[in-house]
């Protein structure tokens, strides 16, 4: 397998024509390889989300309406109708709209949809897997916990909190105050920070998350079960359900993910794909960590929508064939 360690080695002996170090030579190159060897059309959606943050805009790192659908769009454009898409996903998450609207058009312009998690999708990233038809995880991989979080205006400036928590502790404040008036002292700070609404904005919103991936549980994933609905519903309340966590950047591994029901695939099953994806995302990891790059969206033609740190790069069309490799 190829590690991190050697595909560093690897990109840093790789020069394009012009010289500079092959960064996108290397990655291009394996991501050829990868439909090769499955016959699939393959993306790449990998975002710098998981270090520290490099820009001031959320949309750098996370999932979002705008720019991210102009960007599957991109690379969307050109790729076989007729052949499965394969989703490389490694993203901490961002807007659960956005991932709905992303989830209808690849569905709607592939006739199936793997996903594979490198490592880690979380939030509605963890939403996005659900809409395939089956997931690709290897032993280090994990998805994350669909309970929405909701940011609300503090005296100590904008704080990101749990629906559920909210929920919680509005409800602990409202029992507390019915035995014990007096400890609206202790209570008024944080019940002053509850604007109108709030409370209704959480339920929707966990609402919401369950419904979409019970939705596309249904219609994908268990498209051939008699339980379908059944087993859709358990599954989204399992992955909704903040108690069951504790924490929205708790990860869940396979083992886990298999035994509440869901399609798994191992990756280590097939050690060329393991070989293949893992070389991708080594690529990509350094691409992210030595560049100013915060997200990447990428098919394996060649064709990239690369973001930098406060701005957007023009998209790029290299064809494969034309790169320098070692």
């Amino acid at each position: 397998m190829s590690t991190w360690g050697e595909i560093l080695k690897e990109i840093n002996r790789t020069r394009t024509p012009e010289g500079a170090v092959g960064f996108d030579s290397v990655r291009r190159r394996y991501l050829r390889l990868l439909s090769q060897y499955t016959g699939n059309n393959t993306i790449v959606y990998e975002t710098a989300g998981f270090a520290t943050p490099q820009g001031d805009d959320p949309s750098d790192i996370s999932i979002s309406l705008d720019p991210d659908m102009g960007a599957f769009m991109e690379v969307v454009h050109g790729l076989p109708k007729n052949d499965p898409l394969d989703l490389i996903l490694h993203s901490p998450g961002g807007s659960a709209e956005a991932a709905e609207s992303i989830v209808k058009y690849l569905r709607g312009r592939f006739p199936g949809l793997r996903v594979i998690v490198p490592v880690a999708a979380m939030s509605a990233a963890s939403m996005m897997a659900m809409s395939a038809d089956v997931i690709v995880l290897g032993a280090h991989s994990q998805l994350g916990p669909i309970d929405p979080q909701i940011t609300i205006s503090t005296t100590e400036g904008p704080r990101s909190a749990p629906a559920a928590a909210i929920i919680q502790q509005f409800n602990e404040a409202k029992s507390d105050l019915e035995k014990n008036p007096d400890h609206i002292v202790a209570w008024l700070p944080i019940l002053r920070n509850y604007s109108p609404a709030l409370l209704k904005v959480c339920m929707d919103s966990a609402n919401l998350s369950k419904s979409m991936v019970a939705d596309w549980l249904e219609k994908y994933m268990f498209s051939d079960s008699k339980k379908a609905r059944e087993k859709a519903k358990q599954i989204a309340e399992f992955l909704g359900n903040y108690d069951n966590f504790k924490s929205h950047s708790r990860g869940i591994d396979r083992d886990q993910l298999r035994k509440v029901g869901l399609n798994i695939i191992c990756l280590e099953d097939d050690q060329t794909l393991q070989d293949l994806v893992l070389s991708v995302h080594h690529a990509i990891s350094h691409l992210l960590d030595k560049t100013a790059t915060t997200k990447i969206v990428e098919n394996h033609l060649g064709k990239a929508w690369i973001r930098m740190s406060g701005a957007i790069q023009v998209p790029v069309f290299k064809p494969v064939s034309n790169l320098v490799t070692p």
